[in-house]
């Protein structure tokens, strides 16, 4: 059965509403050091994309996860794998579910068709929220534009 609209909006606030209770267990690289956002946790965890669903309906996945990654510092900075680029910028979360990606410096290589590079820097600058539910992160653009799936990045080779 297709989502419709109005179904994925409702799903959407459930999670929103599961924001605000405690959360715990969310990714596998929780590092126990205190954050000093008041994003539940976001900080000193990484996590790999899984997919994005456009407010009008489309999916949008790729073939390799480690492609597409995101970093939480500690220190309000994030890192990105953005396909054949790397990205720096900052991040804050000025109350639980809420989430603003400052500016991104990026690298500027060509990456090969169907990549999803320019879709992801054009949408950071539109994220304004997040969920953490069953273990993986929810970031929702602003005016129903969307929502990426992330999952925890697998933990780095000694």
């Amino acid at each position: 059965m297709k989502e419709t609209r109005r179904s994925r909006v409702a799903r959407w606030a459930g999670l929103a509403v599961m924001a605000l209770g405690p959360v715990s267990g969310h990714s596998a690289q929780a590092q126990s050091t205190p954050s000093t956002d008041s994003g539940a946790g976001l900080g000193g965890t990484s996590w790999q994309l899984v997919r994005f669903q456009a407010g009008d309906d489309k999916t949008l996945t790729t073939s390799d996860r480690a492609k597409y990654t995101m970093a939480f510092g500690t220190d309000g900075r994030v890192t990105m794998r953005l396909d054949c680029n790397r990205g720096t910028g900052t991040w804050k979360s000025s109350e639980p579910g809420q989430l603003q990606f400052g500016p991104l410096a990026t690298t500027r290589a060509l990456c090969p068709p169907g990549s999803l590079y320019d879709r992801l820097v054009q949408d950071f600058e539109h994220v304004r929220s997040y969920v953490l539910k069953g273990g993986r992160l929810y970031l929702a653009l602003m005016a129903d534009g969307g929502i990426y799936e992330f999952e925890p990045a697998p933990l780095p080779a000694p």
